[in-house]
């Protein structure tokens, strides 16, 4: 049995407006399955599918508090594109961000309601990932959060060390998941998080009480009757566990 990480959950005060937002960023299609629920994903995209991690804008009263412990860094070519990305993201309504990062070759942003991201260095590694090249969770120890999540899920560790650890897709396609250290300590619930799907066949009890005997902890954040799990990683953050598919 195993998971996979098929998208990133963010909490949002307008759904609509900020996955517009993020649509024209990423380059992606449009669609939702609900009121308060606005989903994208790369246009011809049949999900799930490794090639991409899907985004999904939940409508949430609860303000936005503290930096965000999960940000997706996006990809860029060269120096020009670097430069043309950040130009058009803030004409979409993005700001530049200070988080304390310094002197760094990426920029840091925030969208309109505040969530920091990166534009990566076009001089990173990192290639053919599609628009967002990496998924990164702030922590406290990279390496136990390399071996729960590398266990949790069928994807490949690329690297793990004090400072930070890499995973991707089994299939070699897709961003990166990398967990970061980072001296900041989680003090509320995470408004971005991430979502694992089981395969189809597998139950989602089973993979529930697997998760939890890898380390992970059940927690009730008001869900009432979903058909997903929420849980909690060894670090506390949150994340949901869907139904098989």
């Amino acid at each position: 049995m195993a998971t996979r990480l098929v998208q990133i959950n963010m909490k949002a005060r307008d759904d609509s407006a900020l996955g517009g937002f993020w649509a024209e960023a990423l380059g992606w299609g449009v669609s939702s399955e609900g009121p308060g629920v606005t989903n994208l994903e790369p246009e011809g995209f049949v999900y799930p599918d490794p090639v991409a991690v899907c985004l999904d804008l939940i409508a949430s009263p609860e303000p936005k508090t503290v930096k965000n412990r999960v940000h997706v860094d996006l990809a860029t070519t060269s120096a020009a594109h670097q430069a043309e990305v950040v130009t058009r993201l803030k004409d979409l309504g993005a700001t530049p961000a200070d988080v304390g990062q310094g002197d760094v070759p990426w920029t840091v942003m925030a969208d309109p309601e505040g969530n920091e991201f990166c534009v990566l260095d076009w001089h990173d590694p990192i290639r053919d990932t599609g628009p967002i090249a990496s998924v990164v969770v702030d922590c406290a120890d990279p390496r136990v959060m390399a071996r729960f999540w590398g266990k949790a899920m069928d994807w490949t560790l690329h690297k793990v060390t004090d400072h930070n650890g890499v995973l991707r897709s089994a299939e070699g396609v897709g961003p990166y998941l990398q967990f970061l250290r980072t001296p900041d300590v989680k003090t509320v619930w995470n408004r971005v998080h991430l979502d694992l799907r089981p395969y189809p066949g597998d139950d989602l009890e089973t993979e529930a009480a697997r998760l939890r005997t890898l380390g992970a902890t059940a927690i009730d954040l008001g869900q009432s009757d979903v058909p997903w799990t929420v849980l909690a990683d060894p670090e506390g953050n949150e994340f949901c566990l869907l139904a098989p598919g």
